[in-house]
C-alpha cells in the first residue's frame, strides 16, 4: 500500500525517505508558500553575525550607542535579516537548487530588533527552462519577511537554478544511499549465527 506523507517519499513498504525542496516541475506561477517555523533573533545571533561579516557599525553591537539613535536601541544587522528570510524559504523553494542566480531587489522597510521573530513567505513569480542546462530550469520568487506583529521587515526577489525531477544532487545521493542500504541489508541477512 502506498501512502503519502508530506515531505517524504515512499521507497519501500513502510519505508520513507525525507524529500525536502522542489524540482523545477513542481513550481507553478502564483503559488504561495508560507514557511514555518519562524525564527526569533537574539542579541547573540546579531553580534556573532556582525563580527563574522566584519561589519563594524556600532548600531549592531553597542547598546549605549544604539540608545542615542532614533531607534533607541541596537538594530539587527540587515544582512542577517536577509539571510534569515532566505533561509526560512530554502526547504520549500531552493533545497534542491544548483545555485542562486541573483536578487533583483532587496527592500528593508522596517527595523528588526533582538527578540523579534521573523516569519517568511514566498510567491512564485516566473519559471522557465534553462537555455544552457537542459536538466534545469530557472525559478524567480518573491520572499516577504514579517515580524511577530505581521509588519513587513524584508521584501526581495530572488532567482535560482533548480534541477528537473530526478536530476538533483540530493536525489542522486538518496539513490546511492538506498542501493547501499539494500546491499548492507542483504549482506546482513546472509550472516548466520
Amino acid at each position: 500500500m502506498t501512502k503519502h506523507l508530506s515531505g517524504m517519499k515512499q521507497v519501500g513498504p513502510q519505508h520513507f525517505q525525507e524529500d525536502p525542496g522542489l524540482s523545477f516541475e513542481d513550481f507553478a506561477i502564483g503559488d504561495l508558500y508560507e514557511h514555518w517555523p519562524g525564527r526569533t533573533i537574539t542579541e547573540t545571533d546579531n553580534i556573532w553575525f556582525t563580527n563574522l561579516t566584519m561589519n563594524s557599525h556600532p548600531l549592531h553591537f553597542d547598546n549605549h550607542f544604539g540608545s542615542h539613535t532614533e531607534f533607541g536601541k541596537c538594530l539587527i544587522n540587515s544582512t542577517l535579516t536577509v539571510s534569515i528570510v532566505v533561509g526560512l524559504s530554502v526547504s520549500s523553494t531552493s533545497q534542491k537548487a544548483v545555485a542562486n542566480l541573483g536578487w533583483e531587489y532587496i527592500k528593508l522597510p522596517n527595523p528588526v530588533y533582538a527578540g523579534d521573530t521573523i516569519y517568511g513567505e514566498s510567491t512564485v513569480l516566473e519559471k522557465r527552462e534553462s537555455k544552457s542546462r537542459k536538466n534545469c530550469g530557472i525559478v524567480k520568487v518573491r520572499h516577504v519577511g514579517r515580524n511577530q506583529n505581521n509588519t513587513i521587515i524584508c521584501d526581495m526577489v530572488r532567482s535560482f537554478l533548480v534541477p528537473k525531477k530526478g536530476k538533483s544532487t540530493a536525489e542522486k545521493m538518496q539513490n546511492i544511499t538506498r542501493v547501499r542500504n539494500k546491499i548492507i541489508s542483504h549482506s546482513a541477512c546472509s550472516i548466520h549465527f
